[in-house]
């Protein structure tokens, strides 16, 4: 089922935002990694991967110890250096690493190579490198072996950039889809002999992994440009190729949503060519939109790679789900951060990327749903400066949202602030000049400054190295004069070094009147003439700026407790729903959330009341009506009475709003009692 629009954001911020901003806490690295070169032999019926990889790397400062990550179910059987010589192993799970003792050491920017042997069972979440997500997974009909998941020896997630061969060998029937030319001649590994390099003679080959007989061969090279090319995903697929404009699309799906798949491609064309035309050419024209199970992330991306949960896959395109993954083709594969302070260039621009997707085929009231979902993540939490976030957990929700949710706020600002064109020549200049590189915040601004013709170092010193938001107020008189009418006011707001600009709309008799005005400090004065009589002035009428309110608070609050529930801390979860019915006591919303975690709790008289709260409250959103008459009609099925719970399916359908295929439900338990364990637990 696709997810209502004002969630989405909510759930790009707090799960899809989980795998993009995947980086351990671990000592920063010392080495490069440049090239990785693995053979996996993968077997789905047993869960078993056998693998050699050979990591070329450079030393960034003098070594005697090389620390890779490598998943926690991953066993190393042998490591050898560049000569064959076999290495003592150290195996760390507490932060999924190995760490490689070179007894020669290694000198600051020398380079070398090691070769590893490994093994294991991937199944479950219990070994992963981030606590209770799957991010590696063996097994039929679907494989996933995301870059995220460290299914080979990696350094500096989303940082290290790096070129890969990726050779796979699967069961016939298995289609395999991963980044770069495809063959199917395995990759061979090589090193030189102690002998042979005392006489500068010939190379022998590392021994070769056995392949099973009727087992085929994928090998992906993407040798051009460093990047992140390190997912693999293997499944019985259907493929749907589409070659509009162009562009070489192939959507890999189940069997069960093949029938959604041109759907997805064509809107997925669209997507594509809508970004090259905003931010320049990537750098293929080759995309595959693969289906993932729904057991890990909500979506993943890789060079020429765009995958969606099969949840994503409905006969309504979840467009702007999709619209965020097809972005990382610029925001990650082409230009990656710097360093974890930086992530927001990459997940916040394709945050925003979404965002003006929307604008494009929704039009102004589509960016303002987008628009509030930012602020409501970016308002999350305020405790942590953005220039600072690099100090948090990486797949915290604090660092998530700021991430993500700030980080598209403040590009929204910037283009504010700056002007539509000198926005779109930052956005193009950044991805052409960065691309195949790493880039900083200060990189960025001064690109911004270039196009623009503005100072704007006091723009990024103000969102970046402070916290919170304004909350303006206005006070003003109106007076009659010769020509109309003249509005004196004056903007106060609670942050005392606070600068933006900030736009005035004025409702009148007539014709509708808009000021920019330059807010400064505490007060800010302003005077606007008009000719119709003033009926109603607004403060940024179109959410250019991130401020406080009360809705706000209130949506924030609930976003906390979402996150709260999705952690299995219900208790927590209660505590920020009932904060935010401190500030609104009738937010429906609120009070359907609670409702929810009662539910989950199997507390169906507290569920029950709270969803009759849901139904007499403010009725914001409004699918708060059709699926709290749903949910009423399950508590009643599950208690054996019939009759009420027929009757609250009928009230569902006699609202007419299919949120979430909301009366689809209601017909299906109009026809037969809910079952707990056959249908969906309610809107999510």
């Amino acid at each position: 089922m696709q997810m209502p629009a004002r969630f989405v954001g909510r759930f790009l911020a707090v799960s899809l935002f989980a795998l993009t901003s995947f980086c351990l806490a671990v000592e920063k690295p010392r080495i490069q990694v440049n090239d990785v070169a693995v053979h996996a032999v993968v077997t789905p019926q047993t869960h078993q991967i056998k693998a050699q990889a050979r990591v070329k790397f450079t030393a960034l400062d003098d070594i005697t110890i090389a620390v890779f990550e490598l998943h926690n179910a991953l066993r190393p059987t042998r490591v050898l250096d560049a000569g064959g010589t076999a290495l003592p192993v150290e195996r760390v799970s507490q932060d999924s690493t190995i760490r490689i003792s070179l007894p020669n050491g290694l000198s600051k920017g020398a380079s070398s190579s090691l070769i590893f042997d490994y093994e294991g069972i991937v199944q479950s979440s219990d070994d992963s490198p981030v606590p209770g997500l799957k991010l590696a997974y063996i097994g039929d009909p679907l494989t996933y072996l995301l870059y995220a998941g460290r299914w080979f020896p990696i350094v500096g997630y989303g940082v290290n950039r790096f070129t890969s061969t990726l050779s796979v060998s699967v069961p016939a029937g298995y289609t395999v889809i991963g980044s770069g030319k495809q063959s199917s001649a395995p990759v061979e590994f090589e090193l030189e002999t102690g002998a042979a390099r005392k006489s500068g003679a010939t190379r022998v080959a590392v021994g070769k992994l056995a392949v099973p007989a009727g087992y085929k061969t994928f090998t992906f090279a993407y040798q051009e440009r460093p990047s992140f090319p390190g997912t693999i995903l293997i499944g019985k697929y259907e493929q749907t190729k589409s070659s509009e404009g162009g562009l070489n699309l192939s959507v890999y799906t189940t069997t069960e949503h093949k029938g959604f798949a041109q759907d997805y491609a064509d809107t997925a064309v669209k997507e594509f060519f809508f970004y090259t035309t905003t931010f320049g050419p990537p750098y293929t024209n080759n995309l595959n939109v693969v289906e993932l199970p729904n057991d890990t992330v909500p979506s993943a991306w890789a060079p020429e790679i765009a995958a969606l949960a099969s949840h994503a896959f409905s006969a309504k395109v979840n467009y702007r789900l999709l619209a965020n993954t097809i972005s990382h083709q610029w925001w990650g594969t082409m230009l990656s951060p710097a360093g974890k302070n930086d992530w927001w260039l990459c997940d916040g621009a394709a945050r925003y990327s979404e965002a003006m997707y929307v604008e494009h085929v929704a039009g102004q009231a589509g960016f303002q749903e987008i628009s509030k979902d930012m602020a409501v993540g970016a308002l999350a939490y305020q405790s942590v400066p953005m220039a600072d976030i690099g100090k948090l957990d990486s797949f915290s929700p604090e660092f998530q949202s700021l991430a993500t949710d700030k980080g598209g706020m403040i590009l929204n600002m910037l283009r504010w602030v700056i002007g539509d064109a000198a926005f779109d020549k930052t956005m193009r200049t950044f991805v052409s000049q960065y691309a195949g590189r790493s880039a900083s915040v200060d990189d960025f601004r001064k690109i911004a400054e270039q196009a623009s013709g503005q100072q704007l170092s006091w723009f990024f010193t103000q969102w970046l190295n402070s916290t919170g938001a304004p909350e303006f107020k206005n006070k003003y008189t109106v007076y009659r004069t010769a020509k109309g009418f003249r509005v004196v006011g004056e903007i106060a707001q609670d942050m005392d070094l606070f600068r933006m600009p900030i736009e005035l709309r004025i409702d009148t008799d007539g014709k509708t009147e808009t000021k920019r005005v330059e807010v400064e400090g505490t007060n800010s004065a302003y005077a606007v003439e008009t000719f119709g009589k003033p009926r109603r002035i607004t403060i940024d009428p179109n959410n250019e700026v991130l401020q406080n309110s009360q809705e706000l608070q209130v949506r924030t609050a609930i976003m906390r407790g979402q996150q709260d529930v999705e952690q299995n801390d219900l208790t927590e979860a209660l505590k920020e729903f009932q904060k935010a019915l401190d500030i609104n006591k009738n937010s429906s919303l609120a009070h359907y959330r609670i409702a929810e975690v009662f539910f989950l709790q199997h507390n169906y008289q507290s569920a029950a009341n709270a969803y009759r709260e849901a139904l007499n409250g403010d009725g914001v959103p409004r699918w708060t009506e059709v699926w709290s008459h749903i949910q009423l009609g399950k508590i009643f099925d599950l208690t054996g009475q019939r009759e009420r719970a027929t009757n609250e399916y009928r009230q569902a359908l006699q609202t007419n709003d299919n949120t979430q295929s909301a009366l689809d439900e209601a017909r299906k338990y109009l026809q037969t009692p809910y079952n707990p364990n056959a249908g969906t637990n309610g809107m999510q």
